[in-house]
């Protein structure tokens, strides 16, 4: 149970983290660069952090399947931020399959073509949904970290 807790832990930290650091830090940053600047430096960002969240996202999955099943017995006996935290994950991790494999694949492809439009539409619903992404990331931890306290 430790050592699931501990892995859970520390992917949720490095997915919702990541995200944090992009939206509300290199973004603005980022901002003041031209476009041709602002997709490579997006573009290389993405590529070293999109393997992480996958791997982020394996491990949530495994961790909290098995704390659920070998902790709490199954759904039934897990309580209501357990719910919370995974319906909320679920809608994360497909939420950050559609980024993958539509705007991100599209992204790519426009900034290896040096298509700056099309790439800065990419980047905007990426951005979106990075933004959606946070939010519920944001929320999961809170409920994570105070759900067992909930009154019943």
């Amino acid at each position: 149970m430790v050592l699931a807790l501990v892995l859970h832990s520390l992917a949720a930290a490095v997915w919702v983290g990541g995200m944090f650091f992009a939206y509300m830090a290199l973004r603005p940053a980022a901002g003041a660069l031209e476009p041709p600047q602002r997709l490579t430096l997006w573009r290389g960002t993405f590529d070293r952090f999109f393997p992480w969240v996958w791997a982020a996202v394996a491990a949530l999955l495994v961790s909290g399947y098995a704390m659920i099943f070998l902790h709490f017995g199954g759904f039934s006996g897990a309580g209501l931020h357990v719910h919370v935290m995974h319906g909320i994950g679920l809608v994360m991790m497909a939420l950050f399959a559609h980024l993958f494999f539509a705007p991100w694949r599209r992204l790519k492809a426009a900034v290896d073509a040096e298509n700056w439009a099309e790439g800065g539409r990419n980047l905007g619903q990426i951005r979106r949904i990075v933004g959606i992404n946070l939010i519920l990331g944001l929320v999961t931890v809170a409920v994570g970290a105070s759900g067992r306290y909930w009154p019943m």
